[in-house]
Parts: C-alpha cells; structure tokens; sequence
C-alpha cells in the first residue's frame, strides 16, 4: 500500500502538484493569518507594522514548512505536513506583549523553540504512550474539536455580529460544502483530489455575485516586502514569559505528535521515535527562527490533514509547492492579500467537511481497539468527551493558575493528557491482577 502511494507520487506531474499546493495552501491560510492579526491589533501595532507582520509570518510558515519535509540526520518528519502559527499562543502572548512589551514576547518565543529543540529526542520516548486506543481518541479529538470553530466561520467568522448565521452567509458556506461533497461523490482522477479548491473558488464566486467581497486590502498591501531579523527590537528574556511559552510549547508538541501520527496511518508510512525527534526539532528551529524574526512559533496544522484524507494524494510533493508558494505570498504581500478575500463562510463550508473527515479518521483507527473491555471504553468516552468539552467551554479553568489555565484550555491537549494516563494507569491495573 505505500508502494502505491509513492509511485503516486511519481505519476502526479509537477502542474497538478502545484495545484495541489495551493489548495493546501489556502486551507491553512486563514487559520495561520488570522494570529498575527488578532495579537497585532491588541498590541497596537501601525498598519506598516501589522502588515510586516503578516508578510513575515506567511514567509516564515514557509520555512518551517520546508524543514519538515526534507529528512536530515537532525531534523524532518518526511511527512506531507504544512505548518502554521498555533492558535493557543495568541493568549500567552497577548498578555507578555500586553505587560513586558514586544521584546519580551520575542525572547520567550527563542527561548521556548531552543527548549523544544532539546527536549525532542526525551519527548519522542513517549511514542509507546500512543496505542491504538490513544492515537485513535487523539486524532478523533483533533478533528471533531476543530468542527466548532468551522461553525463559526460558516455563520461569518464572528459569533457576536449582527449579520452572524444570516442567509447570505449560510448560503454560500452551504454551497461550498455541497460542491465540495458532490465532487468527491460524482467526481474522479484529479478532479476529485482538488475538491477542496474547486469548493472554495466556486464558493468565493458566488460571494463575489453577492457583493459580499472587498479587495481593499489588496489595494493597500505593498508588493515587495523582505522579512528582517529583530524588526521590533533585539529580545529580552523574562523567566515568567519564558516559562508560559514553555508551557505552551509542550501544548503544541503534543498535538503535534498526534498529528503526525494521523498522517503516519493515512501515508501508511511507520513512524519511529528518531522520526518523531527530527519532527519536534524541525519546530523548535522554526519557533527561534520565527522569536529571530519577530514572527510567532509555529507547528503541524490539523487543517491539512484533512486536505490530505481527501485528496488521496499522499505524497510530499504538492507539499512543497505549498512551501514555496507560502515563501512567495511572504515575499509578496499584494498578491498573497488576494487570498485574504475569501469569505469566512466559504472557509467555514470548506473546513467542516475537512475537520470531519479528520475525526473520521480517528475513528477508524479505532476500529482496531477491542471494545469488549470496559477500559477501552473508557478510555476512549472520558478523552473524548473532555477534549470536546474544553473545546467548547475552555472557561471552565477560569479559576485556576494562569500556567495551568494555558494548558487546560485546549481541549486536545487535555483529551490527550488523559487517554494516555487513564491508558496507563488501566495497564499498571491488569498487572496487578
């Protein structure tokens, strides 16, 4: 079976992989541009200054993306992965930049990628803490806790707005949906594997008909635009910054892992703990490059795999198209503006097929878990059943610590902590008796 996925590599010519790149391409756009948007208007920055921002982080998805692709001796998962800014930073970091200022902010962020940088060969150990049972309650939660945020993009993107869940909004998120869902069912060959694009194109159309689209942030994004290293200022180092981003890093290193554990079933390519080490280093690297040059830390998006599960196409290469045209679109900021037009509907339609299909595949791993025993059952209801929670009312740590607050507010990190724990502690059980 990887036989076949690899010589699907060969077959699928480079024109059909670009298009694949930009398909994945636009599914992790939204959800990437989207944090150095929010934590660039809380701290107050200039138009200038924002719109480096986002220059520079698209740029830096692109590195980052390149260097988990290409297996080195140190880093590289050599999976089909593309990475963005995680979202659960944008708290920490509002609150370090809000208080100590950008400088801080940045000399946390350094920190932080040099720890996971050393940690990653310990952390990739955990790879016998992720059976069947795990892994499947992981990828389940990863998906279906993602399902509430395309819900809110598909009523238009702010739940507190008047013109939330109107008709106009519904009918093009819908529409795009629905394309995407008859293509992959009537759809064939290459066709199907861009359903995704096709769905968002025909989707932003219909908006456009609608009037609902504006290029004003085409007309006032420059065209050229070189990412510079420091461009807010040389770092300074705080250990109370330092720790929270720590404590957010491990956050995303366990979604991370069960990210790529998701696309190692999908590719059907083993993963061992020295892959898992190369993974973790790669996003250490890109989180000092991204303190380096005044970007954000950056990991595996969960939007992608979805992509890939729907696709059917299983290699790297539409993978590094996407690299590239993410280096472009940094380098470019008029022409990667043109991108941000697409309505949140239509990226919510989009991303509620995508998150579903990624839950799916939870589910069929598994498949593979005997659910005679009532551990198993457990085990897999408790994780479940918590990560959604979180995900839907993450307020419910309110009353805690600020560093425990960080962790306990994402709802895959949590579901995740406990399948493993309640997966230990049920093995350490059955020896007993």
């Amino acid at each position: 079976m990887q036989n076949s996925s690899e010589n699907g590599l060969k077959q699928v010519s480079h024109g059909r992989s670009a298009i694949l790149g930009f398909q994945h391409l636009l599914a992790m756009y939204s959800g990437d541009v989207i944090v150095p948007l929010l934590i660039g208007t809380f701290l107050h920055l200039s138009a200038a200054q924002l719109t480096y921002l986002v220059s520079a982080d698209i740029f830096m998805c692109g590195i980052a993306t390149l260097l988990q692709l290409k297996r080195t001796p140190i880093t590289g998962i050599g999976l089909p992965v593309v990475l963005g800014c995680a979202v659960q930073v944008v708290a920490p970091l509002k609150s370090i930049g809000g208080t100590l200022g950008l400088g801080y902010m940045y000399g946390a962020i350094i920190i932080s990628g040099l720890f996971v940088f050393l940690i990653s060969g310990l952390f990739s150990k955990i790879r016998k803490l992720f059976p069947p049972v795990v892994t499947g309650s992981l990828i389940t939660i990863i998906g279906f806790s993602l399902v509430p945020v395309a819900f809110q993009d598909l009523g238009g993107g702010d739940a507190a707005a008047k013109s939330f869940g109107d008709a106009n909004n519904l009918i093009i998120g819908f529409s795009t949906m629905a394309i995407i869902i008859l293509i992959n069912i009537f759809g064939k060959g290459f066709l199907k594997s861009i359903s995704v694009l096709i769905g968002m194109a025909c989707g932003t159309i219909i908006a456009s008909m609608m009037g609902m689209i504006s290029f004003a942030s085409v007309a006032q994004a420059s065209w050229l635009h070189f990412p510079e290293p420091f461009y807010f200022g040389v770092p300074k180092f705080d250990w109370s910054a330092i720790i929270t981003m720590i404590l957010v890093s491990l956050t995303t290193m366990v979604e991370s892992t069960g990210v790529f554990l998701a696309l190692s079933d999908i590719t059907g390519r083993k993963i061992s703990s020295k892959d898992l080490a190369r993974g973790y280093r790669s996003e250490g690297i890109a989180a000092m490059l991204g303190g380096i040059f005044n970007t954000f830390p950056y990991s595996t998006f969960s939007e992608n795999v979805g992509v890939v599960q729907l696709s059917g196409i299983k290699t790297k290469r539409p993978i590094y198209y996407a690299g590239f045209f993410l280096l472009l679109l940094g380098l470019l900021p008029k022409v990667g503006a043109f991108a941000t037009v697409i309505p949140s509907p239509v990226l919510g339609g989009a991303m509620v097929v995508m998150f579903g299909m990624v839950g799916v595949q939870g589910i069929r791993i598994l498949q593979q878990v005997n659910f005679n025993e009532n551990s198993n059952l457990l085990i897999v209801a408790v994780s479940i059943g918590f990560g959604i929670g979180v995900t839907v009312y993450p307020g419910i740590f309110n009353a805690l610590p600020q560093a425990a607050q960080i962790i306990l507010n994402n709802g895959i990190v949590v579901g995740g902590f406990l399948a493993v724990v309640m997966n230990l502690a049920f093995q350490m059980l059955n020896k007993k008796d």
